[in-house]
C-alpha cells in the first residue's frame, strides 16, 4: 500500500539529482522511479519531470517544475539522531555545498531545510527540572551543529 502523505520536492531542474544526492547520504535509502516528460507535455520530452525516492522508509517525489518555487525554511526535514557521530555525519554531508544555520538547522546545496537532532537534545528539554531544560536550550540557542557533550555539560550544570 502507498503511504497516505508524500513529502513532494519542487525542483527548477534539478530533481534527479537532488534524489541521487539523498540516496547517497542515508544507508538504505533507494532511488524508486524516473518519470520523463512525455511528446507534446512541458518541456523537452524525455526529460527528467519526476523521481521517486526513499529515504528511512519515507516515500519522496522530486519533480523538475522550473524557477517558479522556491524551498523556505517554513518546511524542513528532521533528522533524529542517536549519536554525536551520527549528527556529525549527516551535518557534515548535507551542508556540503549548503549553509549551516542556527540550533541544529541547515539548508543543503538545493536548497531544503533539515533539521540535525539528537534525541539526547529531545530527551533533555523535555526534563522535569526546568532549570535543567532552560540551560540545555541555552546551550542550544548558541549552537549551529548540535554538540551532544556541551548539551550534557549544560544539563549537568557544569558548562
Amino acid at each position: 500500500m502507498m503511504q497516505k502523505i508524500t513529502p513532494f520536492l519542487w525542483f527548477d531542474d534539478a530533481a534527479e539529482e537532488a534524489a541521487n544526492f539523498y540516496v547517497s547520504v542515508f544507508d538504505g535509502a533507494e532511488m524508486l522511479s524516473v518519470n520523463r516528460v512525455p511528446p507534446g507535455g512541458r518541456g523537452e520530452p524525455g526529460a527528467v519531470l519526476t523521481v521517486g525516492f526513499r529515504i528511512a522508509g519515507q516515500h519522496f517525489t522530486a519533480l523538475n517544475g522550473g524557477p517558479e518555487f522556491r524551498f523556505t525554511e517554513a518546511i524542513s526535514f528532521v533528522i533524529h539522531c542517536q549519536s554525536q557521530g551520527e549528527v556529525d555525519r549527516y551535518w557534515d554531508a548535507l551542508t556540503m555545498g549548503g549553509e549551516p544555520g542556527p540550533c541544529g538547522w541547515l539548508k543543503d546545496k538545493f536548497g531544503v531545510s533539515w533539521q540535525v537532532v539528537p534525541d539526547a537534545l529531545v530527551e533533555m528539554m523535555g526534563d522535569e527540572d526546568g532549570e535543567r531544560a532552560a540551560r540545555v536550550v541555552r546551550a542550544m540557542m548558541g549552537m549551529s551543529k548540535i554538540d551532544i557533550a556541551a548539551l550534557e555539560g549544560a544539563y549537568a550544570g557544569t558548562a
